[in-house]
C-alpha cells in the first residue's frame, strides 16, 4: 500500500521526518488498512501545496476506486472538488443548498452558496463543500 501512494522508500522514517503531503498519504494507508466500507476525509489537503494536494487527492481517488469504497471528503477548494468528485454537496449556513454532479456546479450556483459575486469566489473559503463518492470516481 505504501508503494501505491509513492512512499515505499520512506517506510522506515519517523512521522516527523515526513512532509505534510507524505503524512496525509500515510493517513490514507492507515485508513485503508482498517478495511473500511466508508472513508471520511476532513480537509485532507488543507495546508498542502498544490503539487502535494494533487498527489493526495489522486491517491485517495485511485485507492477508493480500486477497492470500491465510498469516500466522503470535506473540501473548501471548489475546483478540486469539481475535478475529483462524482457528486458534490454544497453547504451554506448548515443547510444543503446544492446536491448534484460537478458539472451542475456553475459559477452562479457557487456565487449563491458563498453569497458573493462571481469574481470574489476564488478567495472565499468560509463554507465547506462535501464531496461524496459512491463507490467509484468518474
Amino acid at each position: 500500500l505504501l508503494k501505491t501512494v509513492g512512499l515505499e522508500e520512506h517506510m522506515y522514517k519517523k512521522a516527523g521526518e515526513l512532509s505534510g503531503g507524505q503524512m496525509q498519504r500515510v493517513g490514507i494507508c492507515r485508513a485503508i488498512m482498517q478495511k473500511p466500507d466508508l472513508i471520511l476525509a476532513d480537509e485532507p489537503i488543507a495546508s498542502l501545496d498544490p503539487k502535494s494536494s494533487k498527489k493526495v487527492m489522486s491517491h485517495l481517488k485511485a485507492i477508493t476506486e480500486e477497492r470500491g469504497l465510498t469516500c466522503l471528503v470535506n473540501l473548501h477548494q471548489v475546483e478540486i472538488a469539481k475535478k475529483y468528485a462524482t457528486r458534490i454537496i454544497g453547504v451554506k449556513a448548515g443547510e444543503i443548498v446544492f446536491d448534484g454532479l460537478p458539472s451542475g456546479l456553475t459559477q452562479d450556483v457557487i456565487a449563491h452558496i458563498y453569497d458573493t459575486q462571481d469574481d470574489e469566489i476564488e478567495v472565499m473559503e468560509n463554507e465547506p463543500f462535501v464531496v461524496v463518492e459512491e463507490g467509484v470516481y468518474g
